[in-house]
């Protein structure tokens, strides 16, 4: 960002005598805040509940259609809707919460967020659930993006703390979202998946009333309107034919949009070197992508999220097509592999990481891998009849692997972020996570069809561990791009 903009984050001052003091206390320490587990704890609820609201209808998607009498088309967009919006605010929202204070900006979207999802609930037709899920991806971009700059301002020198655990609950949200998922859809039916979300957001919504200090840049910057515009026509033109290609066959419009995103994409970041150079504020603070850690940690997320989400997305489907399992056993099914992140994320975050940095990752990857290849050979020896009890083992490694890998990366992504560069990196952090997804969830989907159409849905899944695999191995080359250690001075 331009010089003119300082580095610090400005409190709001002390609550005049004749006024009702905020409920929440400022912050003590050096740089805490006195309240910021608690902090911690309400922002990863909002996070929680954006990545169940992307896996969650995976599982619900069969039932959706019959009883809204959906065709594939419509079905494809009840998931993609939500991918859509919050793919293109990503970007803007988190800027914004610079420029009118995070804390407004998150308590408006995780308000918008739990009237949108009780509006899902009630949706009478396919058509209005699209337009809903619309309305309802838009308000998490304003609200995911606010997350990091608020710890960053209560956690002060342990930010690091906080980070940590961002990795392991994203893994987790992954595999617990069609577990969650299943049991609602076989039990109440498939309008819970979206009601369930009503009591947590508005819990959140008064915690966060209570316990949220306001934070901003002293001096905040103009929102930079032509940049957000093109970065939200890039995002859109990328995520579009990611979510609708698959359904229609990946036509010539489908790719020759993708090419527009990416020259859309350029000339974003032309003007966005023009406004620093001119000394204007960008929408995006380019010096971001000088730093080694952040660059190589942005690739690394895009194609570990690209092969994990697509692969939770492919083992749902073999499940309930191949394997013939109801919703709930098919959610069921991922137990081992939460477990088993619960398991690594401790270890990465709490012992491993901050001791022995990047070689962590590359274990995790190692273990993952291992997981993913003993899969391979259970679904191989079993056919068409798999027993979820074979599954576990590697499903449990898998986890564990996955786990150890996510708790220390988000650490590594951030720990050289200025505080003028917060919002700038969350969102495209967010925006990186929520594209691999997309692309995971497109190729892999795309694959798994194809190959099941003419080789059946056990040999399709096979090829989507192989692919899966692949990707594991070359994240691993990714994460040698990154620094040996999160934070110069760590215990060797």
């Amino acid at each position: 960002m331009a010089n003119s903009v300082p580095n610090d984050v400005q409190t709001m001052p002390e609550t005049p005598p004749d006024r009702v003091a905020d409920p929440a206390p400022a912050p003590s320490g050096p740089g805490r805040h006195p309240r910021r587990w608690w902090i911690l704890a309400l922002i990863l609820v909002a996070e929680v509940m954006d990545l169940m609201d992307g896996t969650i209808t995976n599982v619900a998607a069969p039932t959706i259609r019959a009883h809204l009498h959906a065709g594939d088309t419509a079905l494809q967009w009840i998931t993609g809707a939500y991918a859509l919006t919050f793919a293109i605010g990503l970007v803007t929202g988190g800027r914004l919460g610079d420029i009118l204070g995070r804390r407004r900006l998150f308590l408006i979207g995780i308000g918008g967020f739990a009237a949108a999802s009780a509006a899902c609930g009630l949706a009478p037709s396919a058509t209005a659930l699209i337009l809903l899920r619309l309305v309802q991806g838009g308000f998490a971009a304003v609200m995911i993006p606010q997350g990091f700059g608020m710890l960053r301002d209560a956690f002060g020198d342990e930010f690091a703390k906080a980070a940590g655990f961002f990795g392991p609950v994203i893994g987790l949200g992954a595999v617990v979202g069609p577990l969650l998922g299943g049991v609602l859809v076989d039990g109440p039916g498939w309008r819970a998946i979206f009601f369930i979300n009503v009591p947590l957001a508005l819990a959140a919504l008064v915690a966060g009333l209570r316990l949220l200090p306001e934070s901003r840049l002293p001096q905040a910057p103009r929102l930079d309107g032509v940049g957000a515009g093109l970065v939200s026509l890039a995002a859109g033109l990328l995520v579009y034919p990611l979510i609708q290609g698959r359904e229609a066959g990946w036509p010539a419009w489908a790719f020759a949009m993708m090419a527009a995103s990416v020259v859309v994409l350029v000339g974003f970041v032309a003007h966005e070197r023009r406004r620093e150079r001119s000394g204007a504020a960008p929408l995006v603070t380019m010096s971001l992508f000088r730093k080694r850690a952040f660059s190589a940690g942005l690739v690394t997320t895009l194609v570990f999220f690209s092969g994990m989400i697509g692969l939770m997305f492919v083992f749902s489907l073999y499940l309930q097509l191949g394997q013939g399992y109801s919703a709930t056993s098919a959610g069921l099914a991922m137990i081992a592999w939460a477990f088993g992140t619960a398991i690594g994320a401790g270890l990465g975050a709490g012992l491993l990481g901050p001791r022995f940095g990047r070689p962590v990752l590359h274990g995790g990857l190692v273990a993952m891998l291992l997981g993913v290849l003993g899969m391979l050979l259970v679904v191989r020896h079993g056919g068409a009849h798999v027993s979820l009890w074979a599954l576990a083992g590697p499903e449990l490694l898998a986890g564990a692997g996955m786990g150890a890998m996510l708790a220390p990366l988000f650490d590594f992504v951030l720990a050289g972020v200025d505080d003028h560069e917060v919002g700038s990196a969350s969102g495209v952090l967010n925006a990186m996570q929520q594209l691999g997804g997309a692309i995971g969830i497109a190729v892999l989907g795309t694959i798994f069809f194809s190959v099941a159409a003419a080789h059946g849905l056990v040999r399709a899944f096979e090829r989507n561990l192989w692919i899966e695999a692949g990707t594991l191995v070359v994240a691993m080359a990714l994460v040698s791009l990154l620094p040996r250690r999160a934070r110069a001075g760590e215990p060797h």
